[in-house]
């Protein structure tokens, strides 16, 4: 099997959003659930709530702005210490589709979108908003592959394979 995930097999869409037979298996990574969203309104089929921030981080950062690069360093190394769960996200993006869902109302700058900006060529993002696709902000991600760390402690840009 190869550890390559097909490209555009992976893409971020807000909970608000309706769901669409091209996003495959719905994951949830909030650690919160949706406001005025219903489970069949949501379609979720996996709730992962330990790749999103910590509630300590995510109250701390409260979408602030100039919290926002803070947040990302600490978000990062969160990440990092949740390997496996980053491998339960490959595992599904390698057997067909999968859409990371979010609720953030910020398109660009939250966890979601960080997520997939820090696997760097793992899970390519041209930029946040730079990928956003006409389609309410759907992003796309071709290549979902193995995370790495480097002597920083932040997770590696370097392909890994």
């Amino acid at each position: 099997m190869s550890t390559k995930v097909p490209a555009g097999n992976v893409k971020l869409k807000r909970a608000y959003e309706p769901p669409a037979a091209e996003d495959g298996t719905r994951i949830l990574i909030d650690r919160l659930w949706p406001r005025g969203i219903s489970k069949e309104r949501a379609a979720i089929d996996q709730w992962i709530k330990d790749i999103s921030p910590s509630t300590a981080l995510r109250k701390w950062f409260g979408h602030d702005p100039a919290r926002w690069n803070e947040f990302r360093r600490r978000y990062a190394k969160e990440v990092q210490q949740n390997a496996s769960l980053l491998g339960e996200l490959r595992t599904l993006a390698r057997k067909g589709p999968i859409t990371l869902v979010y609720s953030a109302h910020d398109e660009v700058d939250n966890d979601a979108v960080e997520l997939c900006l820090e696997q760097g060529d793992k899970w390519p993002c041209s930029g946040a908003a730079d990928s956003l696709t006409p389609d309410k902000g759907a992003k796309i991600v071709t290549d979902f592959q193995q995370a790495d760390t480097n002597k920083n402690g932040k997770l590696s840009k370097e392909e890994f394979q």
